[in-house]
């Protein structure tokens, strides 16, 4: 029998506040383009990521991957710099990068990539709200 690949997905929750304002653009660009969202007092958002990798599944143990290292991982990359965080202030990353979602799942699979196998880190899904929903896969 050839080897099967499969998809495992962790959901992890966290809260953060963040203000979306671009350093490049002027005060009434930012405020065009963010709305309300550009607050100078920020606003929080309870966000929701699901980690998928991928990879074959072991004939030996079953798994793909073992959630166990799995969770930790996303305690390291998602949890310890990102929850009850000020994004714009208390990360490095968004200094100069503006906090949208689609640029946190940039940093939330740059910071998995570094702590998972090799090619195994297949998708990274954020959801900032019920609606509002970013998924990354490294391109």
């Amino acid at each position: 029998m050839s080897e099967r690949i499969g998809f495992i997905t962790r959901v992890q929750s966290f809260s953060a506040c963040h203000r979306l304002h671009s350093k490049y653009l002027s005060d009434e660009e930012n405020k065009q383009i963010f709305g309300k969202c550009n607050n100078p007092n920020g606003h929080g958002h309870n966000y929701k990521v699901e980690v998928t990798v991928r990879g074959k599944i072991d004939k030996n143990t079953g798994m793909v991957m073992n959630l166990t290292d799995l969770k930790e991982c996303i305690e390291e990359a998602i949890m310890k710099p990102l929850d009850h965080k000020n994004l714009d202030r208390d990360v490095p990353y968004f200094a100069d990068v503006v906090s949208t979602t689609e640029n946190l799942s940039v940093f939330i699979w740059d910071g998995m990539a570094k702590l998972l196998p090799p090619d195994s880190l297949y998708e990274i899904k954020v959801y900032e709200t019920d609606k509002n929903i970013v998924v990354y896969r490294g391109e």
